[in-house]
């Protein structure tokens, strides 16, 4: 017999699942809207995989495997509907992918009835996690997440390999696993992401050169690489793209997010840069630009950061972080940029290619030291002042 306390749990998860998504009406900086609301986050998981509802072998109606988290999602858009391929971190830490459906991209996600249970091909993986989703010119949807497993060549138990694995499918049901990325120069690799056309006749990566699974070490920023065979993904070389640079948001590391935009004056990338504080590191998502038929050579980065956390953004398992991993070019004319906050929740941050291009090819770059950002900034002062007539 179904546990009467489960219709009562599922009709206060129906109003929450059910409540609409508004405009911040406090924030606003011309390039996007924020919203008020998460658009996931664990209160949206379906209590049949939280709860055994069978009254007689759950009396107490007792949570059995539990969620502690649901953040980084690859984003899709296929007939009309959004789709999030959430990571979805239980009770135990193991992190698992699921997916969720709206029709307007800002509210209104649920989850399908399972979780994606990925074909079992590396023995040795423990985790996986932080999937981005690529609609590829060959017909292909491309899933590329990290896979980790243990350092077997440590006693230390928090010691980890990452690696870049790959899935592809054309529903987001059916799953065909391929062989993890190799990058002859890196031994490990984070934040990968496959461009969405064939660069030179090949598959194009961007990667983060890493030396261990924490410290970028000798890697210096977002990378790219090109292969032959997507089923065997070897990238022999990789060039250094957007760069890390000391005293920036990109100073400790920095890695590709959403797969890149498309416009008429180059590709948008949508990154997430880290720097150390004595808070430990914090996180935040900028953008940068890649020319059209060289997507490796950028050629537009404004300065600082496109999103960092605000409020109670920076409150959760890792304070002080929004990433993102997924965005929506929408056939509504939208853009869409999920980003999580403090590896706890999901938000939506919704702009348009006109307000992203404008922000990227306008804003002014970087020029690295204080005294001449102040200059930067007086001489939009004078403008401003001048034009006011004072």
């Amino acid at each position: 017999m179904v546990h009467k306390k489960y219709y009562e749990a599922l009709e206060k998860q129906e109003q929450f699942l059910s409540k609409k998504n508004k405009v911040d009406e406090k924030f606003y900086n011309g390039i996007y809207d924020r919203y008020e609301n998460p658009v996931l986050t664990r209160e949206h998981i379906p209590l049949t995989w939280q709860y055994d509802i069978d009254e007689e072998t759950n009396p107490y109606f007792q949570e059995r495997l539990g969620v502690n988290a649901v953040f980084n999602s690859g984003a899709i858009e296929l007939n009309g509907k959004y789709y999030l391929v959430a990571r979805i971190e239980g009770n135990d830490r193991k992190s698992f992918f699921g997916v969720a459906e709206s029709d307007n991209g800002v509210d209104g996600f649920r989850f399908w009835d399972y979780p994606i249970l990925l074909p079992d091909t590396c023995p040795e993986e423990t985790n996986v996690y932080d999937m981005r989703l690529t609609k590829h010119e060959d017909g292909y949807i491309y899933g590329v997440f990290c896979s980790e497993s243990k350092d077997t060549k440590t006693k230390d138990l928090s010691a980890a390999v990452a690696a870049a694995g790959i899935v592809r499918t054309k529903d987001l049901k059916t799953w065909e696993r391929l062989p993890n990325l190799v990058t002859k120069r890196s031994p490990q690799q984070r934040n990968v992401v496959l461009h969405p056309e064939f660069v030179d006749g090949k598959y194009a990566f961007y990667t983060r050169p890493m030396d261990d699974f924490i410290d970028t070490g000798s890697g210096g920023g977002v990378g790219f690489g090109l292969c032959e065979d997507i089923t065997n993904a070897v990238v022999d070389e990789e060039k250094m793209t957007s760069l890390r640079k000391y005293h920036t948001i990109t100073e400790c590391k920095n890695g590709a997010g959403a797969v890149p935009i498309k416009t008429e004056k180059g590709w948008i990338h949508i990154a997430h840069g880290v720097r150390n504080t004595a808070a430990g590191l914090r996180y935040v998502i900028y953008a940068f630009a890649t020319d059209l038929k060289d997507p490796s050579k950028v050629i537009a980065e404004p300065s600082g950061m496109l999103i960092g956390p605000r409020g109670w953004e920076r409150v959760g398992d890792v304070s002080n972080v929004v990433f993102t991993n997924g965005a929506i070019e929408g056939s509504d004319g939208k853009i869409y940029i999920y980003y999580a906050s403090s590896d706890t929740r999901l938000h939506v941050a919704v702009t348009t290619k006109e307000q992203l291009m404008d922000y990227v090819f306008n804003t002014p770059t970087d020029p690295l030291r204080s005294v001449d950002c102040v200059k930067q900034r007086c001489e939009l002062i004078k403008k401003n002042l001048e034009l006011l007539g004072k």
